[in-house]
């Protein structure tokens, strides 16, 4: 089986708010889908946390050594590309390409196979997970009502992310962090993402210590980027002294760059994105490498029902796995798939079981979101 096209499909129009200083446009272009074709007619979808035009130019420069390859090899013909454009894409949107390819060639393996990806690689150690909504922060009243609309729909878990936490005295995080926890009670599990990946981060070592003290006292799940993300020394020493699990990754591509911050013990929470590091292939293998040192996986999840589909696929296949990321409320979550994603009474999603990833794009909504 062969591959002999690929499509770019460029996600604008309703595009998450994702925190930035610069504003937000519902119009920008941050998620690409990837649909890969075969010359035998089963085609497989993939997702890319970079835009349409990056995403393009990179299928541009690999389809070279992609073109008529085999469509069941995923591992061994994405790391042909990674090593092959080496020189023009190291770590950077390239690879964000390549892992919309890997995901989209597990797909097209699973279906040819007629298994579920997650037992291609390994098997099922569990058929349903706990996914958190994932929301920003807000002022305490709108972040409330947030947080009641999140509960509403079913989640047992939210992690609220960036601005305004952090942004402007420790009196006023603690007044959100109060809020949230009166909002949700004790039965809904929080996590709580300070944003240290935004540029220009103001705060060091000391403000993530003492920060990680006052979450300890409202039994916050996880601080995720408390420290700017290739701040090494600073999550090794706040992972040693946090009374609170400290966790990142969502940054970092290849599972090169994830090999020191499992080793030296940097975090206790290590968060790759399959949709840029370099797809299910490195996910599967950094995955195992956090297995080996004691260090928790939790797939970041801020991109689209293909995403998240994988997030499910990896995560049946890893012994140790409690968490998928669930951005909400996004359409490219909850409007793509014919089938969409249902919560049970408990808040956790049911894995799909299906040949691939499981899940079906409806290509009408999808033309909706595509420019």
């Amino acid at each position: 089986m062969r591959i002999v096209k690929v499509d770019v499909l460029p996600l604008v129009g309703a595009t998450v708010d994702g925190g930035w200083p610069q504003g937000h446009q519902k119009k920008e272009n941050l998620h690409t889908l990837l649909e890969v074709f075969t010359d035998e007619g089963i085609t497989g979808v993939g997702s890319c946390f970079t835009s349409g035009t990056l995403v393009q130019g990179a299928i541009d420069l690999l389809w070279p050594l992609l073109e008529n390859e085999s469509a069941v090899e995923p591992e061994r013909v994405t790391e042909k590309l990674r090593q092959a454009s080496f020189w023009q894409g190291r770590g950077g949107s390239v690879e964000h390409a390549i892992s919309g390819l890997d995901i989209a060639l597990w797909d097209i393996f699973g279906k040819a196979c007629n298994q579920p990806v997650s037992r291609l690689l390994g098997g099922n150690y569990r058929n349903r997970i706990k996914p958190y909504g994932s929301i920003l922060f807000d002022e305490p009243d709108a972040l409330r009502d947030r947080l009641l609309n999140v509960v509403g729909r079913g989640f047992k878990a939210i992690k609220m992310g960036w601005r305004p936490f952090g942004r402007r005295n420790r009196k006023f995080d603690e007044l959100l962090i109060r809020t949230a926890r009166e909002t949700v009670g004790d039965g809904v599990e929080l996590m709580v993402d300070a944003g240290g990946s935004e540029q220009f981060w103001p705060h060091g070592l000391n403000w993530a210590r003492e920060t990680a003290k006052m979450l300890a006292d409202y039994d916050i799940v996880w601080f995720e980027e408390a420290l700017p993300p290739d701040d090494i020394e600073g999550y090794i020493e706040l992972t040693k002294q946090s009374p609170v699990p400290i966790s990142t990754g969502e940054v970092l591509t290849r599972r090169q760059a994830f090999q020191p911050w499992l080793e030296r013990r940097a975090v206790d929470i290590i968060q790759p994105d399959c949709t840029k590091n370099g797809g299910l292939s490195e996910s599967r293998r950094i995955a195992w490498l956090a297995y080996d040192h004691n260090v928790v996986m939790v797939p970041h999840g801020w991109n689209t029902a293909v995403g998240l589909a994988a997030d499910l696929q990896l995560s049946a296949a890893m012994p140790v796995a409690r968490y998928v990321e669930y951005l909400t409320p996004c359409d490219y979550m909850d409007d793509l798939t014919v089938e969409p994603f249902i919560l049970d009474a408990e808040g956790f999603l049911m894995i799909p079981d299906r040949p691939g990833l499981g899940i079906q794009l409806d290509h009408d909504k999808l033309k909706k979101y595509l420019p």
